[in-house]
């Protein structure tokens, strides 16, 4: 068998392996742009500080990292083909201990530089980033940075690691990194690095949330362990859920936290996880996964509704499912209490018929259905009035409803036309156009005059109304194939007299077919849809958009010629002219530093800022008296994320709401 000899592979203490030497490791040209968010940096954070606080024998493995001799160059650098974005970030790590000490131990500061640059020059990092952001990474890592307005990753996360370790702290966190290990695979010379990196690249899935969340809750177990929770916990969960699984637990986690759960690459779903779940070990694990695997087998009722026993609720269930599985949080939540008898039957379809009033009512006015369920799951957690109250406010009126049921298109014509005329299942049935959305031209509404003899506008209004509720009905398919492009007169005699729904036959009582009847047959039907898809008989009504201030939408960075995200905020009452994340975060923190302090405290206190009694790196600062200051140096994403939670810590996110601009709307 034949060796290898273009590859070495070795497990190596991490820090020594980046202090050994003058080394540069060099970023090549084709890897992407550093992307670690603070997310990752905190979980980073509480790695290093767990494996710390462990014996001597403990170690934390980081994987492997990946590298390539450089042989264009005479010094010894390697070019870093996997592992950039953890070694950057060990990287800001390190500047920012070696910041916060350098000139109060000059021992451990000495360690510390020996890890950012090389021996043999100070002045050149060991981490040598594409040319086209280098500079910006020095000048974080070298402290070097002026006062200038800009946004960088590098930039984030070096304050991030400034804001959450008090210089007495530095020891610690220093025990933790020297406890980091990685296998070091490094290819000879002759070795393609371009051919290795496509390959690492394009080879492979990388790890989906819901498989994340299954290492997670496993890999602390020991073997017997994991044995007895797969079986017992993750195969009913899988069973269950099925190629939905991801989904699942995305709308359990917005459940669990009332706050959107954003489904994207950035693992979104699992950093919710692990910050609803920080502790996994059995003795947290059998409560946990037993409300899992419940929630699991509601999960697979609402996919599959056949599998409840009671007709009704099934039947709604089905109905809920019309408008997607967006709802599914708040049906969790009450399905739920209503299997464990915690509430009655009356309520649970009480709370499904308000789901379809919602979205049924919003779809018909063009108002956007999402960020919608959060707000009601925290409504649902204080009582069946707060949420009744809350889905008053979003669900639109009756009158706006009648208005625009006059000349709009029916959203999901089937589900409104079976619900409105009594058909239970709707699948032998077409939904018939009584004037046709393309009439022919022999097409007549009374069988004496064609269609190719109406006026333009005749015919202009006689399409406008084609797709509204007074021109549809339901007709079983063998009539509508019977009929189909005929003349009203011919339809009403040959189809809808011998239709089997009864709203359908009292067609055949009508005369001639007009713009006028299509008005008389809308205004009959409205009146039956505000009855059947009825808003909580309540005073409370948002027609304006606004957003509670914990569902806004957090995004890093404003993209160029953004001007303004929001129109306004409102603030307890007050409208606040505030164009974007930015000022709304200085004026959240400077109202809360003369209003509710004490909250304020006890928010930087448990996060690590952003509030500060002095400027400790350069940056932007704002002085909220004369020994404390913001530090305003954040990504948009962070900001939000602060803003929600100093407003939660004080017990006023209810009275908060943003009404975002267009642009701010579709970002």
């Amino acid at each position: 068998m034949s060796t290898a000899t273009n590859v070495e592979a070795t497990a190596v203490n991490t820090i020594e392996w980046l202090a050994a030497g003058s080394t540069t490791i060099v970023v090549p040209v084709y890897q992407r742009q550093y992307r670690w968010d603070i997310g990752g940096c905190e979980r980073l954070l509480s790695d290093i500080r767990a494996v710390a606080r462990e014996d001597d024998a403990h170690r934390h493995f980081i994987g492997s990292i990946l590298s390539a001799e450089d042989g264009t160059s005479t010094d010894s650098d390697l070019i870093l083909i996997d592992g950039q974005q953890r070694i950057t970030t060990l990287m800001l790590l390190v500047a920012a201990l070696h910041h916060a000490i350098r000139d109060t131990d000059a021992a451990l500061a000495a360690s510390l530089e020996r890890v950012l640059v090389r021996s043999d020059d100070r002045g050149r990092t060991k981490l040598r980033p594409h040319d086209a952001w280098a500079e910006l990474y020095e000048s974080v890592v070298l402290d070097r940075r002026d006062d200038a307005d800009r946004e960088s990753r590098f930039d984030d996360n070096y304050a991030f690691f400034r804001s959450q370790i008090h210089v007495d702290e530095v020891p610690l966190i220093w025990r933790g990194l020297q406890k980091l290990e990685h296998v070091s695979i490094t290819l000879g010379a002759q070795a393609n690095a371009q051919q290795i990196f496509e390959s690492l690249n394009s080879t492979g899935e990388p790890l989906r949330d819901h498989e994340l969340i299954h290492n997670y809750i496993l890999m602390g177990l020991s073997h017997a362990e994991q044995v007895d929770v797969e079986a017992r916990f993750w195969v009913p969960i899988e069973h269950h859920t099925g190629e939905a699984i991801g989904a699942f637990w995305r709308h359990y986690l917005v459940l669990v936290t009332g706050r959107e759960v954003a489904a994207n690459g950035e693992h979104g779903v699992y950093s919710a996880f692990r910050q609803s779940f920080p502790r996994v070990d059995v003795t947290h694990l059998q409560a946990d996964a037993e409300e899992w695997r419940h929630y699991a087998e509601v999960y697979g009722i609402l996919l599959d509704p056949s599998r409840e026993k009671d007709p009704e609720i099934a039947q709604q269930l089905r109905h809920v499912n019309t408008f997607g599985r967006s709802s599914y949080p708040l049906v969790l939540s009450v399905y739920s209490d209503h299997a464990r008898g915690v509430i009655d039957r009356a309520e649970l379809l009480e709370t499904l018929e308000w789901i379809q009033s919602l979205y049924l009512r919003r779809a018909l006015v063009n108002l956007p259905a999402e960020r919608l369920i959060a707000r009601l799951c925290r409504a649902r957690r204080e009582g069946r009035d707060s949420l009744a109250r809350a889905f008053a406010r979003i669900t639109p009126s009756d009158e706006r409803v009648s208005a625009v049921l006059k000349y709009s298109e029916l959203p999901h014509p089937a589900y409104v036309l079976g619900r409105l005329e009594g058909v239970g299942d709707v699948d032998g049935f077409d939904v018939e156009h009584i004037v046709p959305t393309v009439p022919g031209d022999a097409w007549s509404g009374d069988g004496e005059r064609p269609w190719n003899e109406y006026s333009e506008d005749e015919q202009n209004s006689h399409r406008a109304l084609a797709p509204t509720l007074g021109n549809l009905t339901l007709l079983e398919q063998p009539l509508t194939e019977r009929v189909f492009g005929a003349a009203f007169p011919v339809k009403r005699d040959e189809a809808y007299a011998r239709s089997a729904v009864p709203a359908t036959r009292e067609l055949a009582e009508v005369p001639t077919w007009n713009t006028a009847a299509i008005t008389r047959r809308t205004v009959a039907l409205t009146a039956d849809l505000i009855r059947i898809w009825a808003r909580p008989a309540l005073p409370e009504i948002d027609d304006d958009g606004l957003t509670p201030i914990l569902d806004a939408v957090r995004r890093r960075g404003w993209p160029t010629g953004w001007e303004r995200e929001f129109d306004y905020v409102e603030y307890r009452g007050e409208r606040w002219e505030v164009p974007d994340v930015k000022y709304l975060f200085n004026r959240v923190f400077r109202r809360a530093w003369t209003d509710t302090r004490a909250a304020a405290l006890a928010y930087c206190a448990a996060h690590g800022g952003p509030i500060y009694q002095g400027m400790a790196w350069k940056g932007q600062w704002d002085a909220l008296d004369e020994s404390h200051f913001l530090y305003m140096g954040w990504d948009s994403n962070y900001m939000m994320t602060a803003v929600q939670g100093v407003l939660e810590e004080s017990g006023i996110a209810s009275e908060v709401f943003v009404k975002y601009s267009y642009i701010g709307n579709v970002m």
